[in-house]
């Protein structure tokens, strides 16, 4: 088990959201008629880091997970939850992935409706074998359907994974952008050069014509009563390398004492993938997370920046395994 100084946060309470009572009563008749009356609404889902309402309501038409934003209040997550409606309807049906029945604006909320899952719940932590397996299995399969983007994927102009930007956080250190004083002390600054150089190889490393997840974090997936994984929350899919997905999944795999490496390479989508270009995706990832987790607080989220912390270090400590480095 490697030695993770940031504190792990507990994934299943990072969200501040609002309560099924704090919702509009237009909003709640609004969901109510779509589960057929009355509804009996469970607690507020406690992971991810939006303020959006997202609970499971059951009804005498059936049960779905439910998720309503105020787009006035919350214009950024409004439009995350349009766009996710869109890239759903667009998923092949063999993406385990639980599917919109609905959504609907009205008086600047953005409603959504998704089947429940059954029995649906967040993974353990730490990770279980065979709940690993069956997320690695999961996304086996979505990575498979979408190795090829769909005419209708292609319908949403989907991205390359490095349209919105590079990641340069170890190059940031090196040329004196980033203050390296700003990265929690046990940041190994003395391989700020070999870091940079696998950093500067990302863009090659992860290119590729798939459709990924690109948020595929263990609070988005539900192990539902037969065991089986599902992945939520396509918000942010883009077009790179299939096994780009597996990186952070497996990151945190190996903060629990599993072996990362041989889960990576025995992965279908790691097919002919080279030990470089993962050490280039791992670098390019704990960069990323390390400098943004050194940033001022996020009002949205008070948890934010200790899960980039922590994702952040997990990447790294993977990294200098693979490497032999001490950290």
């Amino acid at each position: 088990m490697p030695n993770i100084v940031t504190p792990r946060l507990r994934y299943a309470s990072t969200a501040t959201r609002p309560s099924w009572g704090d919702l509009p009563q237009g909003i709640r008749q609004l969901i109510a008629r779509h589960l057929g009356g009355a509804v009996d609404v469970g607690p507020s889902a406690g992971s991810g880091f939006t303020s959006g309402f997202a609970a499971v309501a059951q009804g005498a038409s059936g049960t779905q997970f439910i998720k309503a934003v105020n787009g006035e209040m919350n214009d950024a997550i409004a439009n995350c939850y349009r766009r996710e409606a869109l890239i759903n309807r667009a998923l092949p049906p063999e993406v385990p992935a639980p599917r919109l029945q609905w959504i609907e604006e009205q008086d600047n909320w953005v409603v959504l409706g998704f089947e429940a899952v059954d029995g649906g719940r967040m993974p353990a932590e730490p990770w279980q074998p065979n709940e690993l397996d069956a997320t690695l299995n999961a996304y086996a399969a979505t990575a498979e359907a979408l190795a090829t983007p769909s005419p209708q994927m292609l319908e949403l102009v989907l991205k390359p994974v490095d349209a919105e930007g590079d990641f340069t956080g170890w190059r940031d250190v090196q040329a004196g952008s980033v203050k390296p004083e700003i990265l929690p002390g046990w940041v190994p600054l003395r391989l700020t050069p070999q870091l940079t150089g696998l950093e500067s190889q990302w863009r090659k490393a992860t290119a590729g014509n798939a459709v990924l997840h690109h948020d595929l974090r263990q609070d988005n997936v539900l192990i539902d009563t037969t065991d089986a994984a599902w992945i939520c929350d396509w918000n942010w899919p883009c077009i790179g390398a299939s096994w780009f997905d597996l990186v952070l999944l497996l990151a945190t795999a190996f903060a629990d004492g599993h072996d990362a490496s041989t889960l990576f390479a025995a992965h279908p989508t790691t097919r002919g993938v080279a030990d470089e270009q993962l050490d280039a995706a791992l670098a390019a990832l704990s960069g990323f997370f390390l400098v943004s987790g050194a940033q001022p607080p996020a009002d949205w989220s008070p948890h934010l920046r200790q899960h980039q912390t922590w994702c952040g270090e997990v990447t790294l400590r993977w990294l200098a395994d693979r490497r032999g480095w001490s950290l």
